[in-house]
């Protein structure tokens, strides 16, 4: 089946590419890995501008949603230019907070969040740059607390993705944790992953085209050829089932893309880093950029063999 995108939906992700081409994004992904925000923010910023954070909250809340196939497109472009800082984490804060009856200090945080004026984490127990979000959400005991802040970021191999612990105490902010709400933070993680699977893939095809050897470019060599053209395949199989499961929400198509679109990814990193050879390796080359998210984006919101047992718990399709 093919999911083709309306034209409204293939402009949006124009606009976004020609937007985050012109960033210099690889530059604000190291310098938020140094723990200078500001380049990233001013990025959060357009693309708060852009309508990217308002697709998760709902119209009478300040946003536009919510509308998952929008997000889809939005991340797939997201991913394609690594642009740093808890995405995903504020798409499943709106749809937390959209997601269930709770006080009005709840409701109130979505319009921040559809404006891009807050910038919102979730901690399930750590929180991705919880020391650089205004908001910090924790699920905790079934339901979902606002944390008074986060701090000691640990290591992660994705020097961008600084994982913090969120600081004890805080508010209840909804007693019990919405079930579908994760739904969007494997959506969004899906499509994230499918955009840093075909950058990488872009990446290596340009420069098997210009590195030579024998006298010829090594893409010209089959075992090369063979290799690309698998990575191809796994991306492009996995596009549907992101575009479809955008469509139904249903926990098993999610988590079936979320595992088709991660480990196509995975895929591709590992072919675009044998074929860049040791270059690749280097946190000078931009491609190390893509090649770290790739593997970090793998297990974020559900390990791949999670989200296959969450496919086969759901049982073979009813059509």
């Amino acid at each position: 089946m093919r999911f083709l995108p309306t034209p409204e939906q293939r402009e949006f992700a124009r606009s976004l590419d020609a937007m985050l081409s012109a960033a210099d994004t690889p530059s604000a992904v190291r310098s938020w890995a140094a723990g200078d925000r500001a380049a990233g923010r001013a990025l959060w910023s357009r693309l708060a501008d852009a309508g990217v954070f308002a697709l998760a909250v709902p119209e009478s809340c300040g946003g536009v949603g919510p509308l998952p196939v929008e997000v889809a497109v939005a991340f797939v472009e997201l991913g394609r230019h690594a642009v740093p800082g808890p995405l995903v984490e504020t798409v499943l804060a709106a749809a937390l907070l959209a997601g269930g009856p709770g006080p009005d200090a709840a409701a109130g945080l979505l319009p921040a969040l559809a404006s891009g004026k807050a910038m919102a984490t979730v901690g399930a127990p750590y929180a991705l740059d919880g020391d650089a979000a205004d908001v910090v959400l924790v699920l905790r005991d079934g339901g979902v607390w606002r944390a008074p802040g986060a701090q000691d970021a640990r290591p992660c191999l994705d020097r961008a993705r600084r994982l913090t612990t969120p600081l004890p105490g805080g508010e209840l902010l909804l007693p019990r944790t919405p079930p579908a709400a994760l739904h969007w933070a494997r959506l969004a993680t899906a499509a994230q992953a499918l955009g840093v699977g075909l950058t990488l893939l872009d990446r290596t095809v340009a420069h098997v085209g210009r590195r030579v050897q024998f006298g010829v470019p090594i893409g010209s060599f089959q075992a090369v050829k063979h290799r690309l053209a698998d990575a191809r395949i796994a991306l492009e199989f996995a596009r549907p089932l992101l575009f479809g499961a955008a469509l139904t929400m249903d926990p098993a198509d999610v988590a079936a893309a979320k595992a088709a679109a991660c480990e196509a990814a995975y895929t591709t990193a590992r072919t675009a880093l044998q074929l860049h050879g040791a270059i690749g390796y280097t946190a000078e080359c931009d491609l190390s950029l893509w090649l770290t998210r790739a593997r970090a984006l793998r297990t974020a919101w559900g390990a791949p063999h999670e989200c296959r047992a969450t496919v086969l718990a759901a049982g073979p399709p009813h059509h």
